[in-house]
Order: structure tokens, then C-alpha cells, then sequence
């Protein structure tokens, strides 16, 4: 834009670019800490995180369909429900303390704490990319996943459960 002399809308644009770049590189950059960091946990704790992250975006939905009436916040994602929302709670903390001795070089504490970062701080990340999504004016961040939106809608809350779970483990376990 500044090359061509536009500078009308400059700041929205330069601002949606970095904040979209500082989300994916530096939210999901954090994954690769598992593997740097000696006793982090490798590639396991990589599929530890992951998996949760995506069990409890998937379990959020089934149960917000199923059991879901009232809402959290219609006016940014106005199908998330208070039953979706408990119900990944309490897929993804039960998940991960079944999980954690099979991906995890930790213990029990350790895999209750984690389970309720990711689905809590899972949600929080669905919830501020639906907002920027609306703020847009984005419907779906694209089609690649038919019934899921695109790779962003897929991802969106791993870029907040990357880091927290990360920087939980460094700093309790390390």
C-alpha cells in the first residue's frame, strides 16, 4: 500500500497482517518447543496437545448440539453454548488424565492442569478468531475441511493452547 501511495485503511491492514502473523508464528511456534527443550516431552507432548486441542473443539460441538440452549456469546459466535463449552471441559480434562501416561513424562496434577488450560483457553481462542472472523466480515475462514470452515477454523484454538500449555509445563515442570 505505501509503495503505491495509499495510505487510507493502512493501519486496519498493516494491523490485521501482523496480528494475524504474530497468532500463527507465535502461538503454534510453541509446539516446536517440545521438541527443542530436553524433557519437554518430544513429538508426544506435540500429539498430547493437538489432539486434546482438536477433541475438545469437536467435543464442544456434539454437546452444544445435543444439549446446548443457551448461549455465551451470540453476538460473536452465536453457536457456542454453556453445554458445549462444560461439555469439552469435561471430555478434554477426562482425556487427558487417561492420555497423559501414554504421551506425557509427567504426572496426574499435571495432566488434570492441562486438560483444563486447553479446553478452557481453547475456547477463548475459537471465541477472539470468531471475532476477528465477524470484525472482517469473514463467514468461514475457508473451505478446505467440508463442515469444519478452513485450516484457521481448524487451528484457531491450538494458537492459544500452543503457548499456555508450553509455558505451564516450563514453568512447573522444568
Amino acid at each position: 500500500m505505501v509503495l503505491i501511495g495509499k495510505t487510507s485503511g493502512f493501519l486496519k491492514s498493516i494491523g490485521s497482517i501482523h496480528w494475524g502473523m504474530m497468532l500463527m508464528v507465535f502461538g503454534l511456534s510453541h509446539l516446536a518447543y517440545f521438541l527443542a527443550v530436553p524433557g519437554a516431552g518430544g513429538a508426544a507432548m506435540i500429539v498430547f496437545v493437538v489432539v486434546l486441542t482438536q477433541l475438545n473443539d469437536v467435543s464442544q460441538f456434539l454437546f452444544g448440539k445435543a444439549f446446548g440452549k443457551r448461549k455465551i456469546v451470540p453476538a460473536v459466535s452465536p453457536n457456542k453454548t454453556w453445554a458445549g463449552f462444560l461439555g469439552g471441559v469435561f471430555v478434554t480434562t477426562g482425556l487427558a488424565l487417561l492420555l497423559f501416561p501414554l504421551l506425557t513424562p509427567y504426572t496426574w496434577p499435571f495432566a488434570l492442569f492441562a486438560g483444563l488450560i486447553i479446553s478452557i483457553f481453547g475456547f477463548i481462542g475459537d471465541v477472539n478468531v470468531s471475532a476477528l472472523k465477524r470484525d472482517l466480515g469473514v463467514k468461514d475462514s475457508g473451505q478446505a475441511l467440508p463442515g469444519h470452515g478452513g485450516i484457521l477454523d481448524r487451528i484457531d484454538s491450538l494458537t492459544y493452547t500452543a503457548p499456555l500449555v508450553f509455558h505451564f509445563t516450563s514453568y512447573f515442570y522444568f
